[in-house]
C-alpha cells in the first residue's frame, strides 16, 4: 500500500524538477551565447584595428549584436572606409568609400570563424569631393579564420561586379566581372623557416577599359602563387612591405596562371622577385594557342595605315626613316589602287611569324601552340630579345 502512494509524489518531483532544469540550462545558454557575442564584437574589433593599421580604416553610423539564440550577427549600418595613405608625415584619406551595410555573422561554436555580406552599391570620394567612383555587385561575401589573432585563411567572393567611373551624372564604365574570388591561406612551415601564403584568385567574364583594347573583351583569369618572404604579419604600408621582401630575398611561385579570351588561350608558370630598386624579376615559361588573334587587337593594322612612326622603326629598323616607308606605301597605291593597303594588312602576318620565331611548337589544350619564355629585368619585360613593355616600381 505504501509503494502505490510513493510512485505518484516521486513522479510529481519530476515534473516540478524538469522544469527548473531547462531554466538553469537556457540561463547557461544565455549566459554563453552572450560572452560569445562579446567575444566576437572583441574580434570584429581585432579586425578593424588590424586594417586600420593597415590604411584602411572602418566606421560605423550604428552597430548592433543580435542572432540569439543560435546565431551571433554584428549589423554596421552607414558604414564607411577611409582608404589612409601612409606615407611618412601624418596621414591623410585619399579615398572614402561609403555603402549601406555589412553584416558580420559568427557561428556560436567557432567565434573564431567571421562571414561578411556587404550591401552595394558603394561609392568612393576623395575628401571633400564629390564621389568620383560607383561599385556595385548582386553578392559579396568574405570570411576570415583566426581572430583576434593573425588570420590563418581568408575569401572574398564577389558576383555581377561592376566599376563605373562618376562625373557629376555620366557614368562611364571602367571595369566589369561575372565573377570574382580571391583566396588567402598561410602554409605551415618548419621553424624557424617563415611561413609562406598561398594566393588563389580566379576572374570570370571580366573586362577593363581605358587600359588597352585586348582588355575589353570579356576574358577569364586564374592564378595560383606562393609567396614567400614574409618576415611577419603586422599590418604595413604596401611600398614597405614589398622593400622587407626583397631584402628578404622573398618571391612569388606561380605554379599556375591561365587567360583565355575566345580562342586565345595562354598559360604560364614561374618565379618573380624583386630587384634592388623596387622592380620585377624573373621568369616565366608561356604557352600561348591563338596568338595570331593577339596581333589585330594590338592595332598594328591600323598603326600601318595611319603610317609608321618613327620610334617603331628606331626599334626594329634602326636608320630608316618612317617618311620614306609612308611614301613608298603611297607610291604602291598610285601605281596599283589597293596595293599599299594590302602591304600594310599583311604585315600582320609578318609580325606573327616573327613572334612564332621567338618560340618553340607546342600544344596547349588539344590547340596548336608556341611556348616562349617571358623575361622581367628590373621591370623591363621582354619576349626573347625584345623589349615589350617596362613595368613601374613597387617601392
Amino acid at each position: 500500500m505504501s509503494e502505490m502512494i510513493l510512485t505518484p509524489r516521486r513522479r510529481l518531483w519530476l515534473v516540478f524538477v524538469l522544469p527548473i532544469v531547462l531554466l538553469v540550462l537556457a540561463a547557461a545558454w544565455s549566459g554563453f551565447w552572450f560572452y560569445t557575442a562579446a567575444r566576437l564584437d572583441q574580434s570584429v574589433d581585432a579586425w578593424r584595428a588590424r586594417e586600420a593599421a593597415s590604411g584602411r580604416a572602418y566606421d560605423c553610423g550604428s552597430r548592433s549584436v543580435a542572432g540569439f539564440p543560435f546565431r551571433l550577427e554584428v549589423r554596421c549600418k552607414d558604414a564607411s572606409v577611409a582608404l589612409t595613405s601612409q606615407a611618412a608625415g601624418p596621414r591623410q584619406a585619399p579615398m572614402v568609400a561609403k555603402l549601406g551595410e555589412i553584416l558580420v555573422v559568427g557561428q556560436i561554436y567557432d567565434p573564431r570563424l567571421l562571414i561578411a555580406e556587404f550591401a552595394a552599391p558603394a561609392v568612393l570620394a576623395g575628401p571633400g569631393q564629390p564621389p568620383s567612383l560607383a561599385v556595385s555587385w548582386s553578392a559579396a561575401r568574405a570570411s576570415v579564420v583566426g581572430l583576434p589573432g593573425v588570420p590563418q585563411r581568408a575569401s572574398i567572393v564577389f558576383d555581377d561586379g561592376a566599376i563605373d567611373r562618376l562625373a557629376g551624372a555620366a557614368q562611364t564604365p571602367l571595369a566589369r566581372a561575372r565573377h570574382a574570388e580571391l583566396h588567402g591561406r598561410l602554409l605551415d612551415a618548419v621553424p624557424p623557416a617563415p611561413p609562406q601564403l598561398e594566393a588563389v584568385a580566379q576572374l570570370t567574364g571580366a573586362s577593363l577599359q581605358d587600359l588597352h583594347p585586348l582588355l575589353t573583351e570579356p576574358f577569364d583569369a586564374e592564378l595560383r602563387a606562393v609567396l614567400s618572404g614574409l618576415r611577419d604579419f603586422s599590418p604595413k604600408p604596401w611600398p614597405q612591405r614589398f622593400r622587407e621582401l626583397q631584402a628578404a630575398g622573398g618571391s612569388v611561385e606561380i605554379s599556375r596562371s591561365r587567360i583565355q579570351q575566345g580562342e586565345l588561350i595562354a598559360v604560364a608558370t614561374g618565379t618573380l622577385g624583386l630587384s634592388a630598386n623596387g622592380r620585377i624579376d624573373g621568369e616565366l615559361q608561356m604557352t600561348v594557342a591563338g596568338i595570331e588573334k593577339v596581333i589585330p587587337a594590338l592595332g598594328i593594322d591600323k598603326m600601318l595605315e595611319q603610317g609608321v612612326p618613327q620610334q617603331t622603326l628606331d626599334r626594329v629598323a634602326p636608320g630608316m626613316r618612317a617618311k620614306d616607308v609612308n611614301s613608298v606605301l603611297g607610291a604602291l597605291d598610285r601605281a596599283i589602287p589597293g596595293l599599299g593597303k594590302a602591304v600594310r594588312q599583311n604585315a600582320n602576318a609578318g609580325v606573327a611569324v616573327g613572334i612564332n620565331a621567338l618560340g618553340k611548337d607546342a600544344v596547349l589544350e588539344g590547340k596548336p601552340a608556341r611556348a616562349f619564355p617571358l623575361r622581367f629585368v628590373d621591370g623591363a619585360v621582354f619576349i626573347g630579345p625584345l623589349q615589350v613593355a617596362q613595368l613601374p616600381p613597387l617601392f
